[in-house]
């Protein structure tokens, strides 16, 4: 499997295609996250559809869904960046929701704020619109591939 991973993280950043990377992920996948570049910077997407809300009268995106895409951005994030064999496991997962995720697509910004030997820490910036108009943000510390 770990050729897998190198041979669609070659692919990705020599090419900036990301699909190979995302096909990885089964629930990325299912849910439907892209991976784009702006300004240089990877950026999550996922594209709206009407099975992904979770409350019709508001209406509003499923908080699950938010999470999860938000958990993805943040793994694939990792595995763009560092040189892992496997998908880094989640040790821990914390959300703040701040507005109603829209009936519209969805963008997510990560950021690897810390990283060590066995765990990295990476913040999380959910938005529509506009990245200044955030809906959500989360944080997660994942555990890394051991060197041993």
């Amino acid at each position: 499997m770990s050729n897998v991973f190198s041979e669609a993280r070659r692919i990705a950043r020599e090419s900036r295609n990301y699909e190979p990377l995302t096909a990885l992920m089964p629930y990325a996948r299912f849910i439907g996250v892209k991976l784009l570049e702006v300004d240089g910077q990877t950026r999550a997407l996922l594209p709206y559809r009407p099975s992904l809300i979770g409350n019709a009268q508001m209406p509003a995106l499923h908080g699950g869904v938010t999470a999860a895409f938000m958990e993805n951005a943040a793994l694939m994030q990792l595995l763009l960046q560092l040189d892992e064999t496997r998908v880094p496991k989640s040790i821990d997962f914390a959300i703040d929701y701040l507005k109603p995720g829209r009936p519209e697509e969805l963008y997510a910004d990560c950021r690897i704020s810390r990283l060590g030997q066995r765990v990295a820490h990476v913040s999380i910036s959910c938005w529509q619109r506009s990245p200044d108009q955030v809906i959500a943000l989360a944080r997660g510390h994942f555990l890394l591939t051991s060197t041993e």
